[in-house]
Parts: structure tokens; C-alpha cells; sequence
């Protein structure tokens, strides 16, 4: 028999102990933008987002669709920057400015296109080659070579600038067309011309960013004389977001450290604001690359400023602008993005949806998120279905007996809780409208159904899927993380009920191993098929399907399985 002493006795039960214990779970992060957002959003209907993107895209991008108004989609034969007709996209449906008898056909934005392009191609329709047409190629005629600013625009020329829209004086309408750019082009590498134009919107944006050298305080940068400039439009310092977003997928495509650099000082000037600067959209992109900076270049910034200002409606400038929060008269419209305040808050379709790209996203690189985003999801993707015609009661809508132009896939513009037209004063809030009316003299008001936002309902469709518990999603962290390092399936899942749900996965036929990232463990070995996932009340899981009995490691912050990063 062996005796021990006091201190072999001591280190026996140390060593017994960290053979036993197991890591802690990731603390979540505390949102208090969140607290007023309904666990449970009712009525509750998480509609098929992956389905009507789909139908979006077969019914707008088909010229031969009949009925008032349509079809939505014509050809513009100016060859603007480079030789070759490219198809338009309307803004709004009917919008006067827009379509093959006015302004020569010219006028489209990139915002509609480029979003719908995008859209489409996540929910995994082939826009290089539908119908004998590559809209994929033709939207390089944005890329304004004519002007000199050689980067994407939201128009193709100066020429149609003022008819609204955004084009050279609203920063955020210059930068955003090129972040749009950037998540097809992952998508299409091989489009003939797309890495020579990638090159060239980056090396704009990394000369814009020295010449800024950390004074972004501007209106717009004029990308032709590489100036900032100023006007009546606010200061948008969140354009910084963009430039990172684009240098740093610039980065790991082409490997330039300059991108990396520049990447990392334009979100470091946006860090250092004293204030929240959140403008239009790509404030969420600045807490995407917060984190994933953070985790895949060892940088510190602090991701939870940037997602307050993402969802606290307090900018001093664009006064309001955040995610909504409340229930109008029953309805639940937390999670929906736009202005807080404007008569009584104003959310819009198009920044719902492009919210989501880089905040699921996020939760991948930094998982303490996962809480947050996993409601503020459930409560977006409920409350977005009350955009279409099909979901909100007529008494919340200004022309629901227009119901039927739509063809059930474009929704309203957005949702206010007083309307700002007098004719619709009476309505209770919720109120599904749209500004198109107010753009150009003529417009009907047909024109309050948004084309564009519509065109981005792919986004929620490639990561949305509901499970076998109401009220818990099934997030694809992978849909939206372009220009990423290799990566297994990975998927958010967030119970909203207080009390504890199992719910079933399908993890295909194929055996995996089943990694949590909040419990930071392998939680199943060589399952198959259906999954039984057991979640504790208001909490996430992070699910990453690796391949089973992988060899494990660890380099620095990252976990892998064969080499594969799993966890950060």
C-alpha cells in the first residue's frame, strides 16, 4: 500500500480535479436595446423566406410577367462603362423615373440589381446564366470608369444622378453598392473581369483611407479627385465600416497587407467616434468586422460599442436611426431596422433584411452574440412578414385593394406607426407603407410597394429555417461570412421559452461530430440524421458539424478539427 503525503495527497486531487472539469460556457453579452423586444413576438409566423425569395426572383426577373405594371425589368442600351446592354431593375413599382421611357432607360440603381442579384444567388439561383442572360456580368457597369471614381456606384452615370437615389453626395450610397459587389463577386470568382475590378475598388478605398488618415467626419468622398467633401447630408463616419468590409475581403483574396492594414485603421477611426455615427447600413457591417478582426487578427476592438450603436437608436446626427422595438395594438414589430423616432418610428424592409448579412455572421467569430442575435432574429424575421400585403390585415395597410399587383412578393417599403400621408392619418399603427409617392411628381401609389428592398429577401432566406419547436431558428452562420477561411456547417439556435426545449436537428446522412461553441464541447459523436438538442431556457447553441473522429488541435485562439478552424 502506497501512503501519500500531505502534498502528494494535494496535487493527486488537483490532477483528479482538472481532469474532470470542464470548460465554462460562454458568457453572453448584454444588449439593453433587447430587454424591450418580446421573448416570444406574437402573432407568431416565421414564414418561408427561402421560398419567396426564390419567387421573387422567377417573377421579377421574367419579362414576359403581365398584368398593370409589370414586367419590372427592361433593357438599358447606353453601354455606360463598358459596352454592353445591362437589364434595369425598377426602385419602386411604376416609379416614373425609372423603365424604358424615361430618361432613356438609364435610370436603375445598383441597390435594386445588385441586392437582387445578391439575393437570389444565396437562396441558389445562377444569375450568370438564367434564361440565356448573365446578370451577373452586367452589373460591372456600375463600376463608374467613365468618371474616374472607379469604383461601384449606385447609378451608372452622372447623368441621372439627381433623380434621386444617391450618387456622389450621400456616402453611404457610394460605399454600400461595392460591399454589395463584394459578397456576389465570392460568389461568382470566375465572372470574367470581376478580379480586376475587385483589385481596382480596393486600391480606391485603400488610398481614400490615407488620405482620410482617420477623419472620416465627412458627407461624401469624392473618389475621382480623392477628396472628402461636405454638404447638407450628415457626417458618415460609419462609412468606415464599409471600407473595412471591403479591404479586408479584398485582403484575403488577394493577400495585399496593405488591405489589412487599412482595413484595420478605417475600423479604428470609426472606434475612436464619441458618439454613435450609425447613418443607413453599415454600421452592423463595423460589428461584423469588429469581431472577426478580433478573432482572426488578434486585434481588440470592442464589438459590444459598435452593437449598440447598431441597435440603440441614439446617432446625433441621423437622429433615431437603430432597430424598433414595441407592439402596436397587438402586433409585435420589434427587430425591424430604421428610425425610432420618426412619427413614432419608421422601419424599412431593405435594412431589415441587410442587417442580418453581417450580424448572424458575427455570432460565428464571436459567439458570446449568440443570445443576442438569436432574439433580435426571431423577433426580425417574425415582424418582416408584416412588409407583404399577404400578412398584414388590410386595416394596417394604405392600399391593401393593391393587394394583387404585387404577385405576393414585393412588399411594402416600410412600416410606421403614424402614417405620413394625411389620406391615411386615420390608420392604427402598425401602417405598412412606402415613400415612393414622394420621390417624383407622378408616381402612384402603386410606388409605396419597394422593389428594392424585395430584391434583398434572399439574405433572410439563405439563413433562416425553422425547427421542430416554434420559436426556435435554425440560423446558417456560413450563408453571409464571405471570403472565410474553409468551415463546417455551422448553426445558431436560441430557445426564447423560460423553461428548457429539446429539439430535433437533421444532420444529415452522413455520421458528424457535434460541436458547441457556447459549452465550448464536442456535445455528440458519430450521429446521423435527426439530433436531439436539449436547450436551457433563453439560451443558445452554436453547432458546428465536423467530421467524425477528426483529429482535434489547437493553434493559438483557434480550435480545429483536420485543420479546419471549428472555434475562436
Amino acid at each position: 500500500m502506497v501512503k501519500l503525503t500531505t502534498t502528494g495527497f494535494v496535487l493527486c486531487l488537483l490532477w483528479m480535479a482538472c481532469k474532470t472539469t470542464t470548460p465554462s460556457p460562454v458568457v453572453q453579452q448584454h444588449l439593453p436595446r433587447l430587454d424591450s423586444m418580446a421573448d416570444m413576438p406574437q402573432p407568431l409566423q416565421i414564414i418561408d423566406w427561402y421560398a419567396l425569395a426564390r419567387q421573387f426572383d422567377s417573377t421579377a426577373y421574367n419579362f414576359n410577367t403581365t398584368g398593370p405594371h409589370w414586367p419590372l425589368v427592361w433593357w438599358d442600351s447606353s453601354r455606360h462603362n463598358f459596352d454592353q446592354p445591362v437589364v434595369g431593375l425598377y426602385t419602386a413599382m411604376d416609379d416614373q423615373r425609372q423603365g424604358p421611357l424615361h430618361h432613356k432607360g438609364i435610370f436603375h440603381e445598383a441597390l435594386a440589381t445588385m441586392g437582387a442579384t445578391l439575393g437570389a444567388t444565396l437562396v441558389g439561383v445562377d444569375k450568370s446564366r438564367q434564361q440565356g442572360i448573365n446578370y451577373v456580368a452586367m452589373l460591372k457597369n456600375y463600376f463608374n470608369r467613365e468618371t474616374g471614381w472607379d469604383i461601384m456606384m449606385n447609378n451608372t452615370c452622372p447623368e441621372v444622378a439627381l433623380l434621386g437615389g444617391g450618387y456622389g453626395r450621400d456616402w453611404w450610397y457610394d460605399v454600400y453598392p461595392n460591399v454589395l459587389f463584394y459578397g456576389i463577386y465570392d460568389h461568382y470568382p470566375n465572372m470574367p473581369g470581376f478580379d480586376t475590378l475587385a483589385h481596382r475598388i480596393a486600391e480606391k478605398f485603400c488610398a481614400a483611407d490615407s488620405v482620410l488618415n482617420g477623419n472620416y467626419d465627412h458627407s461624401f468622398f469624392d473618389y475621382a479627385q480623392m477628396q472628402p467633401k461636405d454638404n447638407q447630408i450628415c457626417k458618415q463616419q460609419d462609412a468606415a465600416a464599409g471600407h473595412a468590409y471591403v479591404l479586408y475581403a479584398a485582403y484575403k483574396k488577394f493577400g495585399d497587407p496593405r488591405y489589412l492594414q487599412h482595413a484595420i485603421k478605417a475600423l479604428q477611426t470609426l472606434e475612436q467616434q464619441p458618439h454613435n455615427t450609425n447613418y443607413e447600413v453599415l454600421m452592423p457591417f463595423g460589428a461584423y468586422m469588429a469581431a472577426r478582426l478580433n478573432a482572426e487578427q488578434g486585434q481588440h476592438f470592442n464589438v459590444q460599442k459598435f452593437m449598440e450603436w447598431t441597435f440603440n437608436g441614439d446617432p446625433q446626427c441621423r437622429q433615431g436611426w437603430g432597430v424598433l422595438t414595441g407592439n402596436w395594438n397587438g402586433i409585435d414589430i420589434s427587430g425591424i431596422v430604421g428610425s425610432t423616432t420618426d412619427r413614432g418610428g419608421y422601419g424599412f424592409l431593405m435594412n431589415t433584411f441587410d442587417a442580418a448579412w453581417p450580424l448572424v455572421a458575427m455570432v460565428r467569430y464571436d459567439p458570446s452574440y449568440a443570445a443576442a442575435v438569436g432574439k433580435w432574429m426571431l423577433n426580425a424575421s417574425n415582424a418582416a412578414r408584416f412588409f407583404y400585403t399577404q400578412y398584414m390585415p388590410d386595416e394596417h395597410e394604405t392600399i391593401p385593394e393593391k393587394a394583387a399587383i404585387t404577385k405576393g412578393v414585393i412588399g411594402y417599403e416600410g412600416i410606421i406607426h403614424t402614417s405620413s400621408y394625411p389620406e391615411y392619418a386615420h390608420l392604427k399603427a402598425p401602417v405598412a407603407q412606402g415613400d415612393g409617392p414622394q420621390w417624383a411628381k407622378g408616381n402612384p401609389d402603386v410606388s409605396q410597394f419597394s422593389v428594392y428592398g424585395s430584391g434583398h429577401a434572399g439574405i433572410f432566406g439563405s439563413i433562416i429555417r425553422t425547427t421542430t419547436v416554434p420559436g426556435i431558428l435554425q440560423l446558417n452562420l456560413l450563408a453571409t461570412d464571405f471570403f472565410r477561411e474553409k468551415a463546417y456547417p455551422s448553426y445558431l439556435y436560441y430557445n426564447p421559452y423560460a423553461e428548457e426545449k429539446t429539439v430535433t436537428i437533421n444532420v444529415g446522412d452522413q455520421p458528424v461530430d457535434i460541436y458547441n461553441t457556447i459549452t465550448r464541447q464536442f456535445i455528440a459523436r458519430k450521429v446521423k440524421q435527426a439530433y436531439n438538442l436539449v436547450l436551457p431556457g433563453r439560451s443558445p447553441a452554436v453547432l458546428v458539424f465536423t467530421p467524425p473522429g477528426g483529429k482535434v488541435s489547437k493553434v493559438g485562439n483557434r480550435l480545429l478539427v483536420n485543420e479546419v478552424t471549428v472555434s475562436f
